[in-house]
Formats: C-alpha cells, sequence, structure tokens
C-alpha cells in the first residue's frame, strides 16, 4: 500500500461545547455539535492509498479503532476512521504495474473551545491490507 494523500479536516472552531468533522470517502464534509467549519483556503480531503495487487485480488483493510492527534499548542483530538471507497471488501479490476485507488473517510471529536486549543493537529495510523 503506497499512500498518495493524507487525510485533511481543513480549518475549524470547535465552538462552545466542540462535536465532530466528518470527512467522507468521497471527500464531502460535515459537522456536528458546535462546530463551525471555515473556507480559509485550507484543504479538506480523505486518505488515499494506492494498493497493487493482481486483478481479481479480494482486498480488506484492517484500521486501528481510534487514534489521537496533538495539537501544536496542546491539546488532543480523535480520529476515528471511516468508510473506503471502494466499500470494503472489493476486488482489484487492474493488474499491475497499474494500481487500485482507495479513499478513506473519517470522523474527528473535538471538545469545546476551551479544551481544545488552537493550533495544527498531527498524528500518525498504521492500516493492514488483507489479500486473498
Amino acid at each position: 500500500m503506497i499512500p498518495v494523500q493524507n487525510i485533511s479536516f481543513g480549518a475549524f472552531s470547535p465552538g462552545i461545547s466542540g462535536g465532530t468533522v466528518i470527512i467522507s470517502e468521497n471527500g464531502s464534509r460535515s459537522v456536528t455539535g458546535s462546530v463551525i467549519p471555515f473556507n480559509m483556503g485550507i484543504q479538506y480531503h480523505p486518505a488515499i492509498f494506492e494498493i497493487e495487487a493482481p486483478a481479481g485480488t479480494i482486498i480488506s483493510i484492517l484500521m486501528p479503532d481510534n487514534i489521537i492527534l496533538s495539537g501544536s499548542n496542546g491539546g488532543s483530538v480523535t480520529l476515528h476512521l471511516d468508510k473506503t471507497e471502494p466499500a470494503m471488501p472489493f476486488n482489484t479490476t487492474v493488474s499491475p504495474p497499474e494500481r487500485t485507488r482507495v479513499s478513506i473517510g473519517g470522523t474527528l471529536t473535538a471538545g469545546s473551545s476551551m479544551t481544545t486549543a488552537p493550533g495544527t493537529y498531527t498524528g500518525s495510523f498504521s492500516i493492514t491490507v488483507n489479500q486473498e
């Protein structure tokens, strides 16, 4: 699996009580709670990976439950990886050296503006690709 693009939730404020920012596997963004999304030129998009496997290979992906992201000014938020496109499990349709592109969406949970400091939040995660 080759990473092509990191997941990004764009710019937002958690608001008074916090909530979630959701990036779908197709790249749309929605929010819940008191979260206020900003359109400040900071892009939001799903994670994208490419898988190289023979055509017809059945692929399933194991993802971690929750990932803690640390803030550049302190604090933390929680990332939960969600649906994939294509939906799992799926069959690859191309043969190497071509690759199958997989998008993964996620849900970011942020506390209130009192507990979620402004800044950039970063972290990493590992996923496992099963090929049958």
